[in-house]
Order: C-alpha cells, then structure tokens, then sequence
C-alpha cells in the first residue's frame, strides 16, 4: 500500500515528481538500513537493540525547516 503523504494542515501532497522522490529516497532509506541491519546480526549484535538504535535514529531527526511560533 502506498504512503498518502499529507501536508501539515492535512491536505494531501498530490504533485507525482514529490511523491516519485518520497518514494525513491524511502526505498534507498530502506535498503540502506537492511544492509545496515544485516551487518550488525553478521557481527553477533542482538537485533531488538538494533531496532532500538535505528528507532531512536529516526526520533533524532531535526527539521531544519521549523518555524518558531
């Protein structure tokens, strides 16, 4: 099932190039953090702290676009 991106005031993100780059930047997202993923289990680590550490990762992320209010 596709991703309906939506828009901070909840309208949806119709324009076909930004929602093509949101899902080739998702899917090399993906394979990145596979090959990631993999590499970790190849080096014995336990994969419910892997998850943990990539979750985290993503919680981290700033908006450099935020506006203050």
């Amino acid at each position: 099932m596709d991703t309906i991106w939506k828009r901070p005031d909840g309208s949806i993100v119709a324009c076909t190039e930004k929602i093509k780059v949101l899902r080739e930047n998702l899917e090399e997202l993906r394979q990145m953090a596979q090959d990631a993923f993999e590499d970790a289990l190849l080096m014995e680590c336990d994969e419910n702290q892997i998850r943990t550490v990539f979750q985290d990762l993503m919680t981290g992320l700033e908006n450099p676009y935020k506006q203050d209010r």
